[in-house]
């Protein structure tokens, strides 16, 4: 069965974005379930092929589901344990480190202001680079430190609930195949072919993007992390895992991870502007790289809608539900897209109403056949 299945156009396109928007909405009023829920189904694409090869090998479903979710929990708790207490160690005190980089941005920024007023003589008449300055360290005073603090402590705090990540994994990985019978078992035959096409694509999509996902930040990391070694980055591995991460974060996530990389330039180099450049330079070059390779070859074309609705759909799940809502909004537009899709596609489809109305005639003669 080909995407014709499924019917399109502007109203589905409408219906597809009021329905995302709400379910976002809803999302924002309970991220401590949304959070984890949304962890849980990357550790279900991540541990899926394993559970699969578990299974062919003779393993049970039962068994191969607990043995993996079980392994990845002991695996948590043990990250977990020593992680909160320097989680919250973070957020009180000890912000020395985040100074010294602020420090390092605050010259890069002075120094780069101070150029700009040699180059252009009207900067110098409305004493730019004193103002923008004075607002740099009154932001990074005040805002930034006041929200780096309250960030690690609220990680801090619901880190616990991330235990939910594997316990909803494991049973997505048992009963995934149960749930979809259970689904499809009310549905009219009529509508059946369609209904089982439209949990594939459901599937296919959500796979697809979240492995894709997964996939570029391997990839990300690795590159970004040879380009920043060459560069001579400190740590150049882990800010380049760093940053793959940010990259889940539509349209803020690049700007967050290549900031991130140039403050620990700036800070590392303070005398040699050429290696901020060079890490400026390595984040463009990689992200035109995903942009016309990577991401292809990794999430492709996942979620099939216009490039459009995509774009508004991110905005409008950043402002919704913040930064869950930036991760969520595509993969679950991808979902809602294929359901709205596949009821639309039957609403709109004569025969499918027909064969449906003949086969609950043909019923109600069967079940009245003895009353004549």
């Amino acid at each position: 069965m080909k995407d014709s299945a499924f019917a399109s156009g502007p109203l589905v396109g409408l219906v597809t974005i009021v329905v995302t928007s709400l379910l976002l909405v809803a999302s924002a009023k309970a991220l401590w379930l949304v959070v984890p829920l949304l962890f849980g189904i990357i550790l279900y694409y991540m541990l899926y092929p394993i559970v699969h090869r578990l299974v062919l090998s003779g393993v049970s479903r039962d068994a191969a589901a607990a043995i993996v979710a079980g392994s990845v929990t002991i695996l948590a708790v043990a990250v977990m344990v020593p992680l909160l207490p320097w989680l919250a160690a973070q957020s009180v005190g000890s912000e020395e480190t985040f100074y010294r980089y602020l420090e390092g941005g605050r010259v890069l920024i002075d120094r780069t202001l101070a150029g700009l007023e040699k180059q252009f003589a009207f900067l110098a008449k409305m004493d730019f680079h004193a103002e923008m300055s004075k607002r740099a360290a009154e932001f990074g005073d005040t805002a930034l430190q006041k929200k780096i603090a309250e960030t690690l402590l609220a990680a801090a705090v619901s880190l616990p609930t991330m235990l939910l990540a594997p316990f909803f994994a494991f049973f997505f990985l048992r009963d995934g195949q149960v749930f979809k019978q259970l689904v499809t078992r009310g549905v009219p035959n009529a509508f059946f072919e369609r209904t089982i096409y439209m949990f594939d694509r459901v599937d296919a999509t959500t796979r697809a993007y979240f492995q894709g996902q997964l996939k570029l930040t391997a990839i990300d990391t690795l590159f970004l992390g040879v380009g920043l070694w060459l560069i001579g980055l400190p740590g150049a591995f882990g800010i380049g895992l760093v940053a793959a991460l940010f990259e889940w974060i539509p349209v803020v996530g690049t700007i967050a991870g290549a900031g991130l990389a140039v403050l620990i330039a700036a800070t590392a180099f303070p005398n040699d502007p050429w290696v901020v450049y060079a890490t400026v330079g390595l984040f463009a070059l990689v992200r035109t790289l995903d942009n016309f390779f990577f991401i292809p070859l990794t999430v492709g074309r996942s979620i099939q809608m216009h490039p459009l609705p995509t774009v508004l759909m991110v905005f409008i799940g950043g402002a919704v539900a913040g930064i869950p809502g930036l991760i969520l909004a595509l993969p679950l537009m991808g979902v809602v897209s294929a359901i709205v899709g596949t009821v639309s596609g039957i609403v709109l489809d004569p025969r499918l109403r027909a064969r449906n109305r003949w086969a609950k005639e043909l019923l109600q003669r069967r079940v009245t056949a003895d009353f004549r």
